[in-house]
Parts: C-alpha cells; structure tokens; sequence
C-alpha cells in the first residue's frame, strides 16, 4: 500500500483492520503513517518525508521525489505483493502503477487521483495501468463514465471513521481548556502549508477574546514545531484528538484539504482558507479547471462554505467571515451540510472495497 498524506493513512489504516477481519493471514507493506503502522504490518517509509504540495515545491524538491519513487519502485518488486493499492497521492502513485503493471502486478486505486480538476487526460493512464479503481466522491462515476471507465463509488471512508468515533467525555478537562466556545484551527498536516496559514489563523485570535482557539497538531510533528507560531498566545496545541475537537468546537478554521469535509460530516460551520507559493498558485489557475478548492463546495457543486484563497487569506477577510459564521450564516451553513450528509450516503466503504478487493482477488 502507498499513502502519501495524513488522509491517506487514516484510509489506509481503516482498510488495513477491515481486510484482517476478512483475511486473517493478510500481511501488509506499506508507505505511510502512523496509523496504519498502528493497525499492523511494516512501515517503509512515513509519508512525512514524501508530501510536497504546489509546484515550486516539487520542483524545489525533485531529487528527494525521484529517489523516493525509485526506492518505492525497487520494494514493491522486492515483496511482490498479491495486490498493491495505491491511496490518492497521484503525482508520486500513478508512477508506481505503471512500474507494477509493466511487472504484471495487479493494481487497485483506492481513492480516485483527483484527474477532474486538471489534466483530465490522466485517465488515460488510469485506464491502461489500473485493474480496479474505488472513488469515495458521489460525483466521480458520472466524471469517469464520460471516460469509458465504469467505477463505483464505495461511499466515503470519513463515515467509516467518524461512525467508530467515541466521543471523550473528559476532552475539555484533560486538555485544560476554559468553558468559552471552542473555534478549532486545522492548519494542515505539511510544513508548507502550515507555515503559510497558521500565522493567518491566529492573526485574528486576539479580536475573538469571546472564545478560545485550539490548533489541531499534525500527528507527524511535536508540540516544538507549533511553538514558534504561537509565541506570545496562549493557545492549546493537541494532537491525536481531532475529532474530539471538532465534536467540542462551535466553529472552525480549516486549510483546504480532507479536513474540511470532516469538519462539515461533525456539523461544525467554517471558513476554508488556502495560501501557497506564488508561484506554485499561479500555475494552479493556469490548469485547474474547478469552480472550488474545498471538497464540501465540491460535492454540493455550490459555495456552501466560503474559501479564502492566496490574497483574500488575509486578517481583515478572515475576520470577517469568523464573525459570519459565528452569527447570521450559521443555520444556513448547518442546514447546507445536512444536504451534504445526504449525498454522501452510509458508512462501511473500507468493508466494501476490502469484500471487493478480496472476492475479486481469490477469483483470480
């Protein structure tokens, strides 16, 4: 299996528990995290040293990138594995598919590459290079039917997540915090990221005195990486707990990513914020093709949540979508996401795909 982000390991890990309880014999290889590491099998390498996001960056970072796949490309071929499935990551993953199919590996793509927001020729290769492909967005089968590619949608891992989620009933005592009204920051997960959105997050703390802000760390760093950011602010920092946070919070500030469809699947209103390299956002508007960035825009195919993006990421707009948010966009938020729970269906995609995934394997 190869995961390259955080959401991907979270897929990977619940996937990885329910193929066990179908194949108690089933032993796993992977790139990764934490949490599939957790569920068992052996961690290669962490996705920490693989996820560069825009282009400069990858640019910047090719030679680390190339050796990556390379090394990547000489495991697989080592453990000849039965099946290898690939999660998202598609710059780094459609590469492997090729390699494993030209070694008459099967190959399975679990989470969809997301070919329809630019360069849809893409497909193509997914087609020529992928045995099985399982999509988790609603909107994904009719974009690969117009391609020759009959795919199903498995519904989305998320519920899988968020139904096996227990609620800690001692989270707001155990993480110290005050009896204010929680608004949870979700920076992201990669350094670029967070160093680009965080400082914006928590340049409007002190003009919300009314509630307290709590960041949701990156599983992959420590409470020292946080501290530079928040020096001089009195604001939590937990890590591990974020659905608890978002279980607790009234409102959030969330980096465009995974993140904020989990922050609409737990009901909580937000503003969806997104600031990169120059360089790297300007060749992104020259080749995606999308009317939104954030997934819950997406998948009701309307601006439901609203989304600053590189210059418009600043205090002043932050500000004032916050106090939106926080009191008379409020209801028309929570009654746009109880549409979008609609759509998204039931929970038990990681038992579908791992019932598909194992019928389809023992008949071959």
């Amino acid at each position: 299996m190869v995961a390259g982000e955080a959401s991907g390991d979270l897929h990977g890990a619940n996937l990885i528990k329910t193929l066990k309880q179908i194949d108690h014999n089933a032993d796993f290889r992977f790139y990764g995290g934490h949490l599939m590491q957790a569920a068992g099998g052996t961690l290669v390498k962490h996705y920490a040293d693989m996820a560069f996001m825009g282009f400069l960056e990858v640019a910047l970072n090719l030679k680390t990138i190339l050796k990556n796949i390379k090394n990547c490309k000489v495991d697989v071929l080592a453990y000849q594995p039965d099946v290898l499935i690939l999660i998202d990551f598609p710059g780094f993953n459609l590469k492997i598919a090729e390699f494993a199919k030209k070694n008459n590996l099967k190959v399975c793509y679990y989470i969809s590459p997301k070919v329809w927001a630019w360069n849809q020729k893409r497909v193509l290769k997914i087609k020529q290079h992928v045995d099985k492909l399982f999509c988790i967005l609603p909107f994904e089968v009719a974009f690969y039917k117009k391609w020759g590619m009959e795919v199903q949608y498995v519904g989305n891992p998320l519920l899988d997540a968020i139904e096996n989620f227990y609620p800690n009933p001692n989270f707001i005592k155990n993480n110290q915090l005050s009896t204010k009204k929680i608004i949870a920051l979700l920076p992201g997960s990669r350094k670029q990221e967070i160093a680009h959105i965080l400082p914006v997050m928590l340049s409007v703390t002190s003009q919300f005195s009314q509630y307290q802000f709590v960041i949701a760390g990156a599983p992959s760093f420590n409470n020292d990486f946080y501290l530079p950011y928040t020096a001089g602010k009195k604001i939590p920092i937990i890590f591990n707990q974020t659905y608890d946070l978002l279980k607790n919070a009234h409102a959030a500030l969330v980096t465009s990513g995974t993140a904020t469809l989990e922050t609409a699947l737990f009901k909580v209103p937000q503003v969806v914020l997104y600031k990169g390299n120059a360089i790297s956002i300007a060749i992104a508007r020259m080749l995606v093709d999308i009317k939104f960035i954030s997934l819950v825009n997406l998948i009701m195919d309307k601006g439901i949540v609203k989304e600053l993006i590189q210059q418009d990421c600043n205090t002043a707009m932050l500000c004032n979508e916050l106090s939106n948010i926080l009191r008379n966009k409020r209801e028309e938020i929570l009654n746009n996401y109880a549409q979008l729970a609609t759509l998204m269906g039931k929970a038990g995609a990681s038992e579908k795909v791992a019932t598909m995934l194992y019928s389809w394997l023992c008949s071959k």
